[in-house]
């Protein structure tokens, strides 16, 4: 092949390279667009869980007024203490009290802006019909209305936030990026460590060691958050001890199932991490509730790590009362079995010679045996 020639093809072959790299980036864009646009560009409510307290005689009329669309799913409760009370264990979002003459509505901004603003809007519209309903029914029997009674139609309605944001967190954002730094340091030590690591003969020491890196690294990445959030006085009432703990697991459920995903299926396996990253903090819940999510969005999300960690640390933050047991489960279950994969991988034989170290350690203790055998016996014998 001459010059001109070789020349030539290595152009052909920039060129064959460039289209390549250039028709992946679009595709890959295509794909987010479509993505991050089909899980939020109408975000929508879906059941959302609110609470209601209420006599029998209004009971029905509200009810279907707020489930007729599918957007609420409506929990009777005895009194506003008792609807309080599910609010502070987020079982609801919030909730409206008609059981006397004047209604009041109760939020949980914390829960999420969206949520609080949308009950605020829909509780607004209640209490219109309401008052466009008695205001007809007097005029219908063409009675005068006492001047209490227009006053109390006339006053505007009584919202209560029973769970606010702290004034550190106005916007209720910071979830989102917390989750989102945790979810990209996550991915890289992840990277690096299945870069790192292989360099190492497959032992049980090394699987040992490996595990360990990644505990230490959690731990290590929770305490950089907490760290952060204090610049900014975010979680600033919320126990350490136990967002260190929360953090931590966060951390090693991404980087550990991250990491055992790595020693299954080889380097590819480092795309579980920038998944949960590009994909999982989309529908983890921090910047739109599962509630507003696609279905799919809301099921897969919240049995991601990202979806698990960002509802743990919003219990933890802002609703000391609600249970985080089932989140705190698919946490361990990410962090367990990424783990146990690790640790088996570096036992079981190395794919390349077919031996472990465990293996090479064992031929050599019992090869080591058989020859000190003939020499005890020699010894024995003389």
């Amino acid at each position: 092949m001459t010059e001109e020639q070789q020349q030539a093809e290595s152009v052909w072959r920039f060129r064959r390279f460039a289209l390549a790299v250039c028709v992946i980036g679009m595709l890959i864009q295509l794909g987010l667009t479509a993505y991050y646009l089909g899980m939020g560009h109408r975000a929508a409510p879906h059941h959302v869980p609110v609470g209601l307290v209420s006599t029998a005689a209004k009971r029905t009329a509200v009810v279907m007024q707020l489930e007729q669309s599918g957007a609420f799913q409506v929990t009777d409760y005895a009194s506003s203490d008792d609807l309080k009370t599910g609010i502070r264990r987020r079982e609801v979002y919030g909730g409206v009290d008609i059981s006397g003459y004047q209604p009041r509505l109760y939020v949980a901004s914390a829960a999420g802006p969206a949520a609080a603003s949308l009950l605020r809007t829909t509780y607004v519209g209640v209490v219109q019909q309401q008052a466009m309903a008695a205001l007809a029914d007097w005029a219908r029997q063409g009675q005068k209305m006492p001047v209490a009674q227009a006053q109390i139609l006339a006053t505007p309605p009584v919202v209560l936030d029973v769970v606010p944001l702290p004034p550190d967190d106005t916007n209720g954002a910071s979830l989102g990026f917390i989750a989102q730094a945790l979810a990209l340091g996550g991915t890289i030590a992840s990277m690096g460590l299945g870069r790192l690591i292989p360099r190492a003969r497959r032992s049980w020491r090394r699987g040992i060691a490996h595990v360990t890196t990644l505990i230490a690294y959690a731990i290590g990445s929770a305490t950089v958050v907490l760290w952060s959030m204090s610049w900014f006085g975010v979680g600033r009432e919320a126990d350490r001890w136990e967002m260190l703990g929360i953090f931590s697991l966060i951390s090693l459920a991404i980087t550990a199932s991250t990491a055992g995903a790595v020693a299954l299926v080889g380097p590819v396996g480092a795309l579980v991490g920038a998944l949960y990253f590009t994909l999982g903090t989309v529908i983890s819940g921090a910047s739109i509730l599962p509630e507003f999510l696609p279905a799919f969005g809301r099921h897969v999300g919240e049995n991601l790590p990202t979806g698990a960690g960002v509802q743990a640390v919003r219990d933890d933050l802002y609703f000391p009362d609600a249970p985080v047991t089932g989140h705190l489960i698919v946490l361990g279950l990410y962090a367990g079995i990424g783990c146990a994969v690790v640790l088996i991988t570096n036992v079981l034989p190395n794919r390349g010679d077919h031996t472990s170290q465990v293996e090479l350690e064992l031929v050599e203790r019992l090869e080591g045996a058989e020859r000190r055998e003939p020499v005890m016996v020699a010894a024995q014998i003389s």
